[in-house]
């Protein structure tokens, strides 16, 4: 009976001389390299042409750098806000009693604007307390929005639901030193909390009152006008009792400088206040600058010479040779080989190009969505991750088939073509039920559930989260592996009787 110390002695040994055979063979060596130098040409090409322009109040220029929240993820803080000081406790208590808007919908005759009535889904109008009118700052909210109910957020990346609402709606916000409350009634007399948040370094004095937002509508590759109106009504202060005033937070201007473009406003009539607002309180997604996986452009188009690497490993020799070892226990070898030097290539491929691609971006001012260190690295470690599954899916395909044309051929239809197809905006389904799946772990801008986006690459978003996706590659993987394994160990025991 072979000891386990044995096995483990005896599998060492044979990774030690299939990392020898991996490393004998020239072309071999040559497709890892060519796999960095697509990857990173491809990145830096894209990152050295790309150039971003806005116009603004100043004219036609650069654009500026996307706004930050307090967590540090770039947000749209835009809004018309009605409100009033409040130092120390209190809050505010109004019913929403109608909900109303305008959104733009593509042309129906080319150059006359298609602007009919409706809400979008995520058209927010509710009560609002922030630290201060300065864009970015901390802030909670509870709204009742188009087609989602009665939600809690805070902070623009934080939401909470409430009840299924989209009809009349009272709403309460209350202030208790740094932390905060929200509130929905039906009729006004029996509240339900919805949730609490702490604002930390809330100060003494805060502002406090109305809002009313509403998102671009979405076509289907871009964003277009909405606005929203709110009617506010049985409006109670408790703590402030000071006058109403009225801010167009985050307005953009014409390019004249002076012209507000699409304007909130308010009107104020017998208790009741009418606001109109356009924009949006939350995450900024395509709005917040180019990506950090936006340099990867070219990682699929590198696997493609590291798929063809394992896929000649996977079919090198004869595993009957291998003797008391095991074919089985040949192909675990070559995979591990195989998904080693794979991952070497993808780390070293997107450890050059996201950190370069973003600096040549900066140096041509474009701006950039903000990438936490965290998300930087499982950028950088998830390409090398997939590259090493891709890599072992490459040689269980071949060594099923036997045949290393055919293993990497299959390889690149199952990883590379449905990614391809995907960013051209076509079929993103593939993402889901291919091993282009895990092409989702390089996403660096997180999906949001109160954003609605394109969910496609034109998009910037996979169907799957990172994890997911990954693992759906992995799954494929694994099943490929295994199956070589018992197909050659059957090879092997019928070539015996014979």
């Amino acid at each position: 009976m072979i000891s386990v110390t044995s096995r483990r002695s005896r599998f060492l040994g044979l990774l030690r001389v299939q990392w020898a055979s991996f490393c004998a063979s020239r072309g071999r060596l040559v497709a890892l390299a060519a796999s960095v130098l697509i990857t990173v040409s491809l990145g830096l090409l894209v990152a050295g042409g790309a150039r971003s322009t806005c116009v603004t109040g100043k004219g036609e220029g650069p654009c500026p750098a996307p706004l930050v929240g307090p967590d540090g993820t770039a947000v749209r803080d835009k809004y018309f806000f009605v409100h009033q000081p409040l130092t120390g406790d209190g809050g505010v208590t109004a019913r929403v009693s109608h909900l109303a808007g305008r959104l733009r919908l593509p042309d129906a005759v080319p150059g006359v604007r298609n602007v009919e009535e409706g809400v979008v889904p995520w058209a927010k109008a509710g009560l609002l307390i922030r630290q201060s009118l300065r864009q970015g700052t901390p802030y909670a909210a509870v709204m009742l929005t188009g087609e989602h109910g009665v939600r809690m957020q805070h902070n623009y990346v934080h939401d909470l639901p409430g009840g299924p609402h989209n009809g009349p709606q009272w709403l309460r916000l209350t202030r208790s030193g740094d932390i905060v409350t929200g509130y929905e009634s039906d009729d006004g007399e029996r509240w339900t909390e919805i949730g609490t948040v702490r604002l930390a370094g809330l100060p003494p004095t805060v502002e406090i009152g109305m809002f009313a937002t509403s998102p671009g509508a979405l076509w289907e590759s871009a964003s277009a006008f909405s606005q929203v109106t709110a009617t506010f009504d049985e409006i109670e202060v408790e703590g402030a009792n000071g006058a109403w005033r009225h801010d167009d937070v985050g307005v953009a201007l014409e390019s004249d400088g002076r012209t507000p473009h699409h304007p909130g406003g308010a009107v104020e009539s017998g208790g009741r206040l009418v606001v109109t607002g356009g924009g949006d309180i939350g995450p900024a997604t395509v709005e917040g600058g180019l990506r950090a996986d936006l340099m990867l452009i070219g990682g699929a188009l590198g696997l493609i010479p590291v798929l063809v690497a394992a896929a000649t490993f996977g079919t090198a020799g004869n595993p009957r040779t291998v003797g008391c070892q095991g074919p089985a226990r040949l192909l675990a070898a070559r995979a591990t080989v195989a998904g080693v030097v794979a991952f070497v290539t993808g780390l070293v491929s997107a450890g050059v190009v996201v950190p370069a691609g973003l600096a040549l971006l900066r140096v041509h001012q474009n701006p950039i969505q903000p990438i936490g260190l965290g998300t930087g690295l499982r950028v950088i470690a998830g390409h090398a991750a997939l590259t090493a599954v891709a890599a072992v899916l490459a040689l269980g395909l071949a060594a099923l088939l036997r045949r290393a044309v055919a293993g990497a051929g299959l390889a690149v239809g199952l990883v590379v073509l449905p990614q391809l197809v995907a960013s051209a905006g076509v079929a993103p389904w593939l993402l889901v039920v291919t091993p282009a799946a895990g092409f989702a772990v390089t996403q660096s801008v997180p999906t949001f559930a109160h954003v609605d986006v394109h969910p496609s690459l034109l998009g910037g978003y996979h169907p799957l989260a990172p994890a997911a996706g990954l693992t759906v590659a992995c799954g494929f993987a694994a099943v490929a592996l295994g199956t070589a394994m018992v197909a050659h160990r059957g090879r092997l025991a019928r070539g015996r009787i014979a």
